[in-house]
């Protein structure tokens, strides 16, 4: 299939390119005032190493799939329009009281401890903008007040007169009876008519997020609001220069979910931290390739360093109230951590932690970037040490295209950290590395740590830009560290192996095992009629796409949990109906073996009932995806991608070492790099220590172990 695989970063924009056989890998700097510049930018400069004109390539690529995260970094300057919040009177409080929790959602540990600066955050929508409506619609989607329209229409009046440019409705139990909702809509489209220049969009809550939580719903809605003009100028500007170029199939997002949906069919809060979730499930597919079951993918770029798990050869680990910015909110996303350290963290000396240095979670991103780019910024990053220190060559930064002042990269940190700590520069330099490698262990760590694993239990993939130079410093205790050829671009090469997954979560709590008696449910409609419905929405949305919806395989997963307890666990349901008492308990011995797995078997709790709270389908459509190469294996002898030699520095090692320095095209198969060495490539360099080694194997990968 010819794909073309765009993940746009803080920093840089990555493009995996498959057409006719053949593929090409690229990066550019993101453009962070139009999103689709360097969109187009990194097409063509994957057009042209393949030889072949813009107008050529896009009328024969049959999927283009998209990730970014850039669009929650606006929602974090708070540049969305203002927003209006229509809810049921009694009710306009909600987002405002939140949960207990909303004081620390989203804060970094240092931030939880210090209780002197702790605040609410700043909500979206402040309380003069919220105005509640005369209407009630009860638990089980009953109207037991009708909507008063003429207070509808006096509200949303009042509202549009004190500044409103777009509206949230979120009723109580909208998700359950929308009736009320889209009459709200409807009030308000007869007041701002879609072709007046007053024009107002309108978000409901129960089409955003069709489960139960009044508080994660509202938010969502929220969110999607605030963020949808600004990724439908950057989209739409996307979109029309594929079809001035000749692209004539959808454009699709990659949702966190796991999913793929076409860009017309998704919601702005759906795609957040969509790129590293590409990057999991890329992961997922070379593990199983290889025949690991237990992996560690991180992915280290400019602006973030990203870990997610797979387990078990499983990715199905989920937040089920994901933190967006500052904001709980009612999504499923597939559970990833991103903390604030990449090759453009900044590093700084904080006088009042006794000269303690910090490195992140501030980035320079790619403007103005590292100082050692020379576009205006002088603050010290970590690509500024690793230059100082030997690692990068400045010659050969983004193979030569993009070259590196060193002095630029030493006067920052000698101004920055040097001087103020009373150090060489490059005492400083390393300073600054340990820091950084220290917090990304850190954060692996906690990921296999607190779900109960063992680092040994595990391999590491290595991905990003900055990862293989910084993989020897934070793989810890893992045997194994493996970097690919895509590892500079592998969330962009993790969507090209992603199938077509459209994703679709429903509430309804039902029981299948009374508590007590353990009897089993006979009211089989429900629990049938639940899933015809979420069947017949994915054959609407398959069919738009341009598949069968017989091409699908469906698979169901059902939030459920034992009767006395109130954290739900999410299993994968061995019926997509049921007609029977064996199908029932089929579904019941699921979800008792996932729980007993997830937590432990004393825990399980057949006794108090087992009950159902959500349905979440899943609709996949297979696509074609590139194997690994097999390569024959040569000698360990690596001497023949000798390139040069330089000076680098090494902890622990109080000047710089003559270095040897390898060329990463040239090794062969079997080759074998001692360290110290460093090993270089047009997009990354891997760091290989005086204590590793660095081995190709047969499928052309590196491998960095002790």
């Amino acid at each position: 299939m010819n794909s073309i695989d765009i993940d746009v970063g803080g920093t840089f924009t990555d493009l995996v390119l498959n057409y006719q056989g053949r593929a090409a890998v690229r990066k550019v700097p993101t453009t962070p005032y139009d999103l689709s510049v360097c969109f187009s930018r990194v097409i063509e400069e994957g057009a042209k190493a393949l030889g072949v004109g813009m107008e050529e390539l896009l009328p024969g690529i049959d999927m283009i799939r998209y990730s970014t995260t850039v669009a929650m970094n606006r929602l974090i300057e708070r540049k969305g329009p203002r927003l209006a919040l229509l809810t049921t009177e009694g009710h306009e409080d909600v987002v405002l009281i939140g949960r207990g929790a909303q004081w620390i959602d989203g804060t970094r540990v240092a931030e939880r401890r210090n209780l002197a600066i702790q605040r609410k955050p700043e909500p979206l929508i402040p309380r003069e903008l919220i105005a509640g409506v005369k209407e009630r619609v009860d638990s089980r989607g009953k109207i037991i007040r009708p909507l008063d329209e003429e207070d509808v229409r006096a509200k949303v009046r009042t509202l549009a007169g004190r500044g409103a440019r777009g509206f949230v409705v979120s009723l109580l139990w909208g998700f359950l009876n929308p009736a009320h909702e889209r009459r709200v809509k409807e009030i308000i489209r007869d007041e701002y008519k879609e072709f007046h220049i007053g024009y107002l969009p309108v978000v409901l809550a129960g089409q955003v997020v069709g489960k139960l939580g009044e508080y994660e719903r509202t938010l969502a809605a929220i969110l999607d609001a605030y963020l949808q003009r600004s990724m439908q100028i950057d989209l739409s500007a996307m979109w029309d220069k594929l079809r001035e170029r000749g692209y004539k199939r959808p454009l699709h997002m990659i949702q966190s979910s796991g999913g793929i949906a076409e860009v017309f069919r998704t919601t702005a809060s759906r795609t957040f931290n969509s790129g590293p979730v590409s990057g999991l499930m890329g992961a997922h597919h070379v593990a199983k390739a290889l025949g690991y079951q237990n992996v560690v993918m991180t992915d280290m770029g400019g602006t973030s360093f990203d870990v997610g798990l797979v387990v078990k050869d499983s990715v199905r680990s989920y937040d089920f109230r994901p933190i967006i910015d500052r904001w709980m909110v009612g999504i499923t996303m597939i559970k990833t951590l991103s903390i604030g350290a990449g090759g453009g963290s900044i590093a700084s000396v904080n006088p009042l932690l006794e000269n303690r240095v910090q490195v992140g979670p501030r980035s320079a991103g790619s403007m103005p970037g590292p100082a050692c780019f020379s576009l205006g910024g002088r603050e010290a990053t970590v690509t500024d040490a690793d230059v100082v220190l030997g690692y990068l060559n400045p010659e050969y930064y983004f193979g030569g295209r993009m070259r590196l002042d060193k002095s630029r990269a030493a006067q920052a940190i000698r101004e920055k950290i040097a001087q103020p700590l009373g150090v060489s520069v490059e005492e400083a330099a390393m300073l600054i590395r340990q820091i950084v490698n220290g917090n990304m262990a850190s954060a692996i760590m906690k990921e296999v740590h607190l779900r109960g694993y063992s680092p040994e239990e595990f391999i590491l993939f290595v991905g990003g830009g900055a990862g293989a130079t910084h993989a020897e410093g934070f793989k810890g205790d893992i045997p194994k560290a493996f970097t690919f050829p895509f590892s500079p671009v592998f969330c962009a090469y993790g969507s090209s192996t992603m199938d077509i997954l459209h994703v679709y979560e429903r509430s309804r709590r039902l029981t299948l095992m009374e508590p007590g008696t353990q009897a089993l449910t006979k009211d089989y409609a429900a629990f049938n009629e639940t899933v015809e419905a979420m069947v017949a929405q994915a054959g609407r949305d398959l069919t738009a796409d341009g598949f069968e919806p017989g091409e699908a395989t469906l698979a169901l997963e059902l939030d459920m949990l034992y009767g006395g307890q109130f954290h739900v666990k999410r299993a994968l349901s061995p019926r997509l109906a049921i007609h029977s008492g064996e199908d029932v308990r089929a579904i019941c011995e699921a979800f008792h073996k996932e729980f007993s797995e997830a937590f432990s078997p004393f825990v399980v709790n057949p006794e108090g009932g087992v009950f159902v709270e959500s349905f979440v389908l899943k609709a996949m459509v297979r696509t074609k995806k590139a194997a690994l190469p097999e390569m024959k294996l040569e000698s360990a002898d690596a001497s023949g991608a000798r390139k040069g030699e330089r000076q680098v520095w090494w902890a622990g090692e109080g000047a710089g070492r003559t270095t040897p320095i390898y060329a990463s095209e040239l090794l062969r198969a079997g080759n074998v790099v001692k360290g110290p060495a460093v090993v270089e490539s047009e997009y990354t360099t891997v760091v290989v220590p005086g204590r590793m080694q660095y081995r190709i194997d047969a499928h052309g990968l590196g491998i960095l172990e002790e």
